[in-house]
């Protein structure tokens, strides 16, 4: 039997208003291990599509028109909007957007986005909770302060979050729940404009899309014989994109001076992580409601341009591979890159950008997958992230019974196999001897034995007690997703 594929329906999901910590393995915009998220995705299970391929000219029933965008918020879009989406403006920008982002309807939905990612308290120390006590006084004084122009965004909180199976950690940027609520309302009106030409190769942050759809055309292209990989990583993206470039590739689209406005004013919010803090000259903010939709704005002319040259690249955020049939091809693909990075102020990063051959020894990693000579598992950051997380809930000292013990670890077990039940046989069946390894151990201090279960504890404890204990198995699951996906 083969690997289960990575199937199309997995994986689907779309990033929206909030803050959260590090996504490591909890959420659906990344699966365990893989690289971290932008922060600022809520966590609604609600699957979205893309439009279909736009209609170049003609009108389109109106609930035609709909299904094809019914992702974007009905509060906002309406079906003559959809339509002018489709069919194109005048002059290619959109005027008079503000007095959508204002109202009163597609707040009081940002606020419900907001509240359903939790998320810390702002500089105000106001809490998701505290603002909703007085729900909508809140909303009606937001929508009447961004209607007369007197609105101003409050400073940002900074903190810092370890990276996921790093000992690095990342500066996560926390706006105030108001201000989360006006850049929630933000893009739900500007991310369809832009969302109609984003390129197809591009995965991150997008409605519909997700980990899974990016893994899954790697995996297609490398079977395809696309073996040379340019494996790229942008160094410190989100802290260096231009601030003026930035706004000028917003500005190609939105013509709406007070919509502009408010993006700038976020993008120069003071930074608090000291008494005094700064105002930003680049970047935006990892936390921001609003920078997935502007990251995804500055890359997408290198998603064009790398899909002109006809090669075959997959983005999700800063973190992309191109895949080439050869060598020569790949260093093309890669010099056009750095040529492109470098003119938009950007930089790739030295030690993680390199060009590899997939089907030799050493390979690469994406999205917390390792590609190898046809094969494909956990990278060994994900790996080692998964047992530190198993030891600290298996430390022999534990004091919870078995059944506790093991009811905690299904809950972490289950969502890893999730996201990398593609991984080869061999991955699981260690991983579950690991695991049954370090419940002995508990077993074993329990009867005032020192050092590892194992020898003997195999007949005291075999694995047939494990199971009946109802331990998950990852060989078990493993060869359940084989036989319903008819491999």
């Amino acid at each position: 039997m083969q690997e289960p594929e990575f199937k199309p329906e997995e994986g689907r999901r779309t990033g929206r208003a909030g803050v959260t910590a590090p996504v490591v393995a909890k959420k659906w915009r990344n699966g365990h291990g893989a690289k971290g998220a932008q922060e600022g995705g809520d966590v609604t299970e609600q699957t979205k599509q893309l439009p279909d391929a736009v209609p170049a000219s003609g009108a389109s029933p109106a609930g035609e028109i709909r299904a094809r965008w019914a992702w974007v918020e009905a509060e906002v879009w309406t079906e003559r909007m959809l339509t002018a989406l489709e069919q194109g403006v005048l002059g290619g920008k959109w005027f008079s957007l503000m007095d959508k982002v204002y109202a009163l309807r597609n707040l009081w939905r940002a606020f419900e986005r907001v509240k359903s990612n939790g998320g810390a308290a702002g500089v105000d120390h106001v809490t998701v909770e505290e603002f909703e006590r007085h729900l909508e006084a809140n909303l009606a004084k937001l929508s009447q302060t961004l209607h007369d122009g007197s609105y101003r965004p409050q400073a940002i909180r900074r903190v810092w979050i370890p990276k996921p199976g790093s000992k690095e950690k990342r500066p996560l940027g926390i706006p105030t729940v108001r201000d989360r609520v006006v850049q929630a309302a933000l893009r739900a009106v500007l991310e369809p404009i832009f969302e109609r030409d984003f390129a197809a190769q591009s995965y991150g942050f997008r409605p519909n899309r997700g980990c899974k759809d990016a893994l899954r055309r790697v995996d297609d292209r490398l079977k395809a014989g696309y073996s040379w990989v340019v494996d790229a990583d942008l160094k410190s993206y989100f802290d260096t994109i231009p601030h003026a470039a930035l706004l000028h590739r917003v500005r190609e689209k939105v013509a709406d001076s007070q919509v502009l406005g408010r993006l700038e004013a976020f993008l120069t919010a003071r930074v608090m992580e000291t008494a005094e803090g700064w105002a930003p000259e680049e970047g935006t903010p990892q936390g921001a409601v609003s920078s997935p939709l502007l990251s995804n704005i500055y890359l997408d002319p290198l998603d064009h341009l790398v899909a002109e040259a006809g090669d075959e690249m997959v983005r999700y955020a800063d973190d992309f591979v191109i895949l080439c049939r050869s060598e020569a091809t790949a260093r093309q693909a890669l010099e056009r890159v750095q040529s492109w990075t470098a003119a938009a102020g950007l930089q790739l990063h030295p030690t993680k950008t390199r060009i590899v051959d997939a089907t030799q020894a050493g390979g690469f990693d994406f999205l917390g997958y390792h590609f190898e000579q046809g094969q494909r598992g956990p990278r060994r950051k994900s790996l080692d992230q998964l047992k530190d997380t198993i030891r600290a809930k298996t430390r022999r000292t534990n004091g919870q019974s078995l059944p506790v013990i093991i009811t905690n670890l299904n809950r972490t077990l289950q969502g890893w196999f999730g996201y990398f039940k593609h991984s080869r046989s061999s991955t699981f069946s260690v991983l579950d001897a690991w695991l049954r390894m370090r419940l002995r151990s508990i077993l074993r201090k329990r009867r005032g034995h020192c050092g590892l279960g194992q020898g003997l504890d195999h007949l005291r404890w075999p694995n047939a007690f494990f199971a009946e204990q109802g331990l998950f198995s990852f060989v078990t699951a493993h060869a359940t997703a084989r036989q319903s996906s008819g491999r």
